[in-house]
C-alpha cells in the first residue's frame, strides 16, 4: 500500500476514534482532549510504538493548531455576551495572568528548586486557561451569563500574553539578554500585544467590509472566507512583529459578530476545524510524550505544582482581579475552580523543548502531568461545583438559533429559526410574537410535516420556521424572537431588552 494512501487510512481511523471518544467524554464529564492525548499514546509509546520526538515540528504544528482553535473561538464569541464581562475578564488576562506567573514562578524556584527562567517559565505556561476545556464540560450547564462571558473572554484573551512571556523567558534562558533589561522585555510584551489588538480590530473590520459587499455562489464559501481572514490576521501581525495571537482573536470576534450571511454556518464549520486542530494536537501531543523520561518525581513536582496553582495561586489572582467589579464570593470560588488547563500549557511547553533550553524536558513532563491529573480532578466537577455554589438555574431557556440567508435581487434576508426544546417561544402564537409588518413566516416545519401558519398558529418545540423580513428589519425581528425566547410572550413587559449583533 502507497505510504501517502496509508497515512490517510490510519489518519482517518484516528479521527473516527478520537470523535467517538469525545463522545466517551461527554458522559464521563471529561475534557475530550485528554482521551485524544490518550489515543496519541496509544499510538505512540503506550502501544504501537510510532515515533515521534521532533519537539521543533511539534512547536510549529502546535501553533498553527493553536491559531485554528483561538479564531474558532473569536468566531463563535457573541459580543452581546462578552462585554459587559470585559473589563473583568481583560484584567484576569493581563493582571490576573502576571500575580498567577509570580506566584507559580516564587513557588517553583524555592519548592521546585528550578532556575529562575525556568521556574517563570512554568508560571507562564500553566497560567492561561482553555475555553475547549471549560464548556465542553458545561455544556448544556445552565451557569449565569456573566460567568459564562468572564471565563470565555479570558480563555480567549489571556493566550497572547502567556506566548510572549514564555517566548521571552526562553531566549532569557538560551542566554539572548534583551534590550533595555527586564523593564524594556515588560514594554515590548505591552507593546506587541496592544498592537496585536489593535491590528486585530482593523482585519476584522476590513474583512467585514469586503465580504459584506461580494455575493459568494456558496454558503460554504462565506465560512470559508471568514477563517482565512482570521488567519491571516495572525501571519499579518506576525510579519509586522505585534502578536499573532491577539490579532487572531480580536479579528474572529470582529468577523465572527459582523452582519455577515450564514453567521450559524461559519461559526458551525470553524467550530469543525477547530475540532480537527484539537484532535491532531493532541494525538501528537500524545505521541511526543516519553513516557520512559518520566519519573515519580517529576509526577509528585506536576501533582504539587497544580495543587499550589489551583488552590492558592488561581483564586488569589482571580480575587485580586474580581474585587475591583464587586464580584460574589460564589463566582469568584467558580471562576478559580473553572479555570481548566487543556492545549495551551503543552504547546507553550514545546517552545522551551523545542530551542533545547536546559529541563525543558522537566518542564514539560510536569506541565503534562499536571494538565491530565488536574483536569480529571476539575472537569467532573465543574458542573456539580455550580450546582454547589447555587449557580445552576435549572428553569434557564437555552436562546434560539437563527441563521440568515440573503436574498440579494430584492434587498431582503431570509431567516432559518430553530426552536429550542427548553425556549419559552413554545406555546405562543404566530399572532403573539408581533413581529413588524413586512416581515412574515413563510413556512413551519414540524416533524416531517411542513405548512403555512396562520396568526392563530402555536410554535411548539423544535419547530424550524423560514421567516422572510427586509434587510432593514432583521435586527428587530431577531431581538424580538430573542427576547420572547428568554423570556416568554410577556417579556418586554417584564423589562427585558436584548440588542441583536451588528
Amino acid at each position: 500500500m502507497p505510504l501517502f494512501d496509508l497515512d490517510l487510512l490510519v489518519g482517518a481511523a484516528v479521527a473516527l476514534l478520537a470523535v467517538f471518544a469525545a463522545r466517551v467524554s461527554s458522559r464521563l464529564g471529561l475534557p475530550a482532549l485528554l482521551l485524544f492525548l490518550l489515543v496519541g499514546m496509544m499510538l505512540g509509546p503506550l502501544g504501537f510504538g510510532i515515533q515521534f520526538s521532533d519537539a521543533g515540528m511539534a512547536h510549529g504544528l502546535g501553533f498553527a493548531a493553536l491559531v485554528l482553535i483561538l479564531a474558532e473561538g473569536g468566531l463563535s464569541t457573541k459580543w452581546s455576551s462578552i462585554k459587559p464581562a470585559l473589563g473583568v475578564a481583560g484584567l484576569l488576562a493581563t493582571v490576573g495572568i502576571g500575580g498567577s506567573i509570580a506566584l507559580m514562578a516564587v513557588f517553583a524556584h524555592f519548592a521546585l528548586h528550578l532556575p529562575w527562567t525556568v521556574a517563570v517559565m512554568l508560571g507562564a505556561v500553566t497560567a492561561p486557561t482553555d475555553s475547549a476545556a471549560v464548556f465542553s464540560v458545561l455544556r448544556g450547564v445552565s451557569i449565569p451569563t456573566r460567568l459564562r462571558s468572564i471565563l470565555e473572554a479570558e480563555s480567549g484573551l489571556n493566550d497572547a500574553p502567556t506566548v510572549l512571556v514564555v517566548i521571552a523567558m526562553t531566549g532569557l534562558a538560551a542566554g539572548h539578554q534583551p534590550s533595555g533589561g527586564i523593564p524594556g522585555l515588560i514594554g515590548s510584551i505591552v507593546v506587541e500585544l496592544a498592537g496585536g489588538i489593535l491590528l486585530g480590530v482593523v482585519m476584522g473590520w476590513i474583512a467585514v467590509r469586503i465580504t459584506r459587499r461580494v455575493s459568494l455562489p456558496s454558503s460554504g464559501l462565506y465560512a470559508l472566507a471568514a477563517l482565512a481572514w482570521a488567519v491571516l490576521a495572525y501571519g499579518v501581525g506576525v510579519w509586522v512583529g505585534v502578536s499573532g495571537f491577539a490579532s487572531v482573536y480580536v479579528a474572529s470576534v470582529v468577523i465572527g459578530n459582523g452582519r455577515l450571511p450564514y453567521r450559524n454556518a461559519t461559526r458551525s464549520f470553524a467550530e469543525g476545524v477547530g475540532w480537527m486542530a484539537q484532535i491532531g494536537l493532541f494525538v501528537m501531543l500524545g505521541l511526543l510524550a516519553d513516557l520512559d523520561r518520566l519519573t515519580w518525581t517529576e509526577v509528585l513536582e506536576g501533582v504539587v505544582a497544580g495543587l499550589f496553582l489551583t488552590v492558592i495561586a488561581r483564586p488569589l489572582s482571580v480575587a485580586l482581579c474580581a474585587s475591583w467589579f464587586k464580584m460574589p464570593p460564589r463566582h469568584q470560588a467558580f471562576v478559580s475552580w473553572a479555570g481548566l488547563r487543556g492545549a495551551v500549557p503543552i504547546i507553550l511547553a514545546t517552545i522551551p523543548l523545542a530551542a533545547r533550553i536546559p529541563e525543558a524536558g522537566k518542564l514539560f513532563d510536569i506541565v503534562l502531568v499536571f494538565v491530565v491529573v488536574f483536569t480529571c480532578i476539575q472537569g467532573p466537577t465543574l458542573a456539580a461545583a455550580g450546582r454547589l455554589l447555587g449557580l445552576v438555574d435549572p428553569d434557564a431557556a437555552t436562546d434560539v438559533d437563527i441563521e440568515v440567508a440573503p436574498l440579494d435581487e430584492i434587498d431582503a434576508v431570509l431567516l432559518q429559526v430553530h426552536v429550542p426544546v427548553d425556549s419559552h417561544l413554545i406555546g405562543v402564537t404566530v399572532r403573539e410574537l408581533r413581529l413588524p409588518r413586512n416581515a412574515f413566516i413563510s413556512l413551519i416545519i414540524r416533524a416531517d410535516e411542513s405548512f403555512v401558519p396562520h396568526a392563530s398558529t402555536a410554535l411548539m418545540r423544535a419547530d424550524e420556521l423560514l421567516l422572510v423580513t427586509p434587510e432593514a428589519e432583521r435586527r428587530q425581528v431577531e431581538e424580538r424572537l430573542t427576547e420572547i425566547g428568554r423570556g416568554g410572550r410577556l417579556a418586554r413587559w417584564n423589562g427585558l431588552r436584548v440588542k441583536a449583533e451588528e
